[in-house]
């Protein structure tokens, strides 16, 4: 029988992507205790690079935030491996950091990265899936994609 959060993703329409393998010399996450950190995830959707380029400079702020979307999609994949099969395990979504790779005058960056924040907010609901954060730009990110997010999660 599916658990809570594998009956919202079905309700929610979205299917997990297949969790990517390491790019380099790294693991995908660590735990220590009941805390979850899960690396940077990037654009890639079962093996293909989505949104390569730079939001502001060829990319529209809804890229951005599509492509911070398909990167919480990633950080949820990767989390759900963690936690041994079962996102229900998940007590809190402690914290998202994100990277944009942008023009140097593009501002927007918190509407960009809200793509995974508002998907950790869908998925688990206000109390467990609100969280702190951080949105930065950057000159350029790995592979040339729009951008990166990573995250900290609270585990049963």
């Amino acid at each position: 029988m599916p658990g809570r959060i594998e009956t919202k993703l079905a309700e929610l329409n979205i299917v997990l992507p297949t969790p990517a393998a390491p790019a380099a010399n790294y693991v995908p996450f660590t735990i220590s205790q009941n805390i979850v950190f899960v690396s940077g995830q990037i654009t890639m959707w079962d093996g293909t690079l989505q949104y390569v380029g730079r939001v502001g400079d060829g990319l529209t702020t809804e890229d951005g935030y599509k492509a911070a979307r398909i990167c919480g999609l990633n950080l949820l994949a990767q989390l759900k491996v963690a936690c041994g099969g079962s996102l229900d395990r998940v007590t809190r979504v402690l914290k998202l950091g994100g990277f944009v790779n942008c023009a140097t005058d593009y501002t927007d960056l918190p509407k960009v990265i809200n793509g995974a924040s508002d998907l950790m907010a869908e998925v688990f609901g206000a109390d467990i899936g609100a969280h702190a954060r951080f949105a930065v730009g950057a000159s350029s990110l790995p592979f040339g994609i729009a951008t990166e997010v990573d995250g900290t999660f609270e585990i049963n």
